[in-house]
């Protein structure tokens, strides 16, 4: 399966590459003046992306989960030594694309708020707002977000971490007294019920690991079904326990990360992880996911702007602009991740781009025209 992960799984970003494109189209319908004007001729599609399109997200959800349980707990045994060294990696490799598409929200929404007057558009940042943001933290500092959607990384980092930490109690647990070697199997199951049955309910959490650890957990626990002897035994199970959470408390965003939960275990059942099948187009896509998702909401701020200020407002004008924010979007995203995520990246673009944020930010509170 290592080996399987290093090829890239098909499967995989196949639902990364469609997950993105639902929430990207999601933000295209509530976020600036555009789909307001557009409206009457999609009344029905807007409404439905306003609603339901969010809830794509738990795809990323599950799928992480999948990804980081073959990584640390390939056979649902801890191998975590060093946990600041994988966190840092993860921070890393998170922030890099990210901080380089905060520089251009924070230009984009400077623009934006000269050509349009629309609330949706971020105002200049404080500087407390940029080292939030700089370290994951603005939502848990109710910090107002200078991207849409941004709220995914911090949420990702914090399970991420969260799982690192369990893990590695639980190896430190199992080297000592080896009857409980399966203690990270039984951690990781424990806070996913607990997140499914209870934090999950409360809105409260949100804005922590624990209210989304149901989705993450399950994609953890679902690998390790695909791994076992007893794989279709395990995953009824698992099927069985989010079905007793959703009777109890039905909510669309547990069904769906359900779903995605049952097609990874039969797609690994069935060994279609890696299907020969699925459009390149999908492929490439799904590895480009990441960046396309964090650099669509400036490109959307610039190109509203620009058809509220230049073009007339007729809803196939605007439709057009809808249109041409997916293209732009997708093409920006591509270009982001060639050129940070797909690559190492030295250590002075590691200094570069923080500063460029605070210069960046800097500039706007100046409110140069």
């Amino acid at each position: 399966m290592q080996a399987g992960l290093r090829a890239r799984m098909s499967f995989i970003d196949a639902l990364k590459a469609v997950c993105c494109l639902l929430i990207v189209a999601h933000h295209l319908a509530i976020y600036g003046p555009m789909p307001e004007i557009a409206y009457p001729l999609l009344p029905k599609l807007l409404d439905w992306l306003r609603e339901h399109g969010r809830l794509a997200v738990q795809v990323f959800f599950v799928v992480a989960g999948f990804l980081a349980a073959a990584k640390l707990a390939p056979q649902g045994l801890s191998f975590v030594s060093n946990p600041i060294k994988l966190i840092r990696q993860r921070y890393v490799r998170l922030v890099t694309p990210y901080f380089a598409a905060l520089i251009l929200a924070i230009g984009a929404a400077a623009l934006a708020r000269i050509w349009m007057q629309d609330e949706s558009t971020p105002g200049a940042p404080n500087l407390f707002q940029l080292l939030a943001h700089i370290l994951l933290l603005h939502d848990l500092l109710n910090q107002e977000v200078l991207s849409a959607g941004i709220w995914y990384v911090a949420i990702d980092f914090q399970l991420y971490t969260f799982t690192i930490l369990v893990l590695w109690t639980a190896h430190h647990i199992q080297n000592r007294y080896v009857p409980l070697k399966r203690l990270g199997a039984i951690l990781i199951l424990s806070l996913t019920i607990a997140s499914l049955f209870f934090f999950n309910r409360d809105h409260y959490w949100d804005e922590t690991a624990l209210y989304f650890f149901g989705s993450y957990g399950i994609g953890i626990l679902v690998y390790w079904t695909s791994v076992s002897e007893r794989q279709v035994f395990w995953l009824i199970v698992l099927i069985a326990l989010v079905s007793a959470a959703l009777l109890i408390d039905f909510r669309l965003r547990i069904a769906v990360a359900a779903v995605v939960m049952l097609l990874l275990g039969l797609a690994q059942y069935f060994n279609a992880l890696q299907n020969r099948y699925i459009p390149g187009c999908l492929i490439y896509l799904g590895r480009a996911s990441y960046s396309i998702f964090l650099i669509h909401f400036p490109v959307l701020l610039i190109i509203n702007a620009v058809f509220f200020r230049f073009m007339p407002h007729q809803p196939e004008i605007q439709l057009c602009g809808l249109l041409l924010t997916m293209c732009a979007s997708i093409g920006a995203g591509i270009l982001l991740c060639n050129w940070l995520e797909a690559r190492p990246v030295t250590k002075q673009v590691h200094i570069l781009l923080p500063a460029g944020i605070v210069a960046c930010g800097l500039l706007a509170m100046l409110e140069i025209r």
